[in-house]
């Protein structure tokens, strides 16, 4: 795949192939660069949705923020182009899709999976921050897989590049920390706030604030009602980086490092960042490794090209 940042791509360049989701602004595909035949995600945005909703500015600074990010556990941005109706964004593409699909299908997760999916979003944030980028969003909707199980973080629609506080009001409720809910100004500590919101997801299957209303969601927050069901079990180290991530006074959340450091990650995240995948397209992996470039097709026949 040409990364030349240089480069004038156009929808001539790929062939386009069957959809992976539709949004609130566009759809995302697969697709395949003719001359590489590399295989990437190929997401479609209404330039009309973009004037109706008021969102240019968002988008070029999502676009500007994620081109220049490269982790392995960050969904990559290629390039764009765009036509008078459309904006293409040429991303990585995350064979095993959306992690919210696998935690609705398992209903939780094993303290292995969620350690190791816990210590990845750790070191993409270390990245992150070290670039001055605020995420503000983490979410499991807005996390990928790849072939290998491995975690990455895909939607960068909130995210900020700034050394100063922030005062935005942004993301998803059951995700937000007490000084965004409220308002106030905000700085990198909001994301070590979702990383415990997500470890208690993992392991329980809900974010652990959840109410019947946004009202009441709202006051738990703020109060930071916090409470550990018995079913399932989850041990009192989990629940240690749990508690010490959920703290209301920012400045005393643990830090990045520490949690890399905290005994649950040692004893249970596996550092390569896999973690074992259930799906079709994992099994043919495994089964057949020599099928598997870079982020290629299989073969022709894989009845994956197609027109609508």
């Amino acid at each position: 795949m040409d990364e030349n940042p240089k480069r004038q791509w156009s929808l001539n360049d790929f062939e386009i192939g069957k959809p992976l989701g539709k949004g609130k602004f566009g759809r995302v595909y697969v697709a395949r660069e003719v001359k590489s035949e590399y295989v990437v995600a190929l997401k479609v945005i209404f330039k009309d949705q973009l004037e109706k909703y008021r969102i240019h500015h968002q988008l070029k600074r999502e676009m500007e923020i994620q081109i220049s990010l490269k982790h392995p556990n960050v969904l990559r941005l290629y390039g764009w182009f765009h036509d008078s109706e459309r904006v293409f964004l040429i991303l990585e593409y995350a064979h095993n899709g959306e992690l919210y699909k696998e935690l609705s299908k398992r209903g939780h997760f094993t303290e292995k999976q969620a350690a190791t999916y816990i210590l990845s979003l750790t070191k993409a944030l270390a990245y992150c921050h070290e670039k001055h980028v605020i995420h503000r969003d983490i979410k499991p909707e807005n996390l990928l897989l790849d072939h290998e199980g491995r975690l990455k973080i895909a939607d960068f629609g909130w995210s900020v590049q700034s050394r100063s506080k922030r005062h935005t009001m942004c993301g998803t409720l059951d995700y937000l920390a007490p000084e965004m809910v409220e308002n106030k100004a905000h700085d990198y500590a909001v994301d070590n706030w979702t990383l415990g919101i997500l470890c208690y997801e993992f392991l329980y299957g809900a974010p652990p604030f959840e109410a019947e209303s946004q009202v009441d969601t709202f006051k738990r927050i703020m109060k930071v009602d916090l409470s550990f069901p018995p079913t399932p079990y989850v041990s009192s180290e989990a629940k240690n980086l749990i508690s010490r991530l959920l703290v209301k006074d920012s400045s005393r959340r643990l830090s990045l490092q520490r949690i890399m450091e905290h005994p649950w990650i040692i004893k249970n995240a596996n550092p390569t960042g896999v973690c074992k995948a259930s799906s079709l397209l994992s099994q043919l992996e495994r089964y057949c490794p020599s099928l598997w470039g870079l982020g290629r097709f299989i073969q022709s026949d894989v009845n994956i090209v197609y027109t609508e």
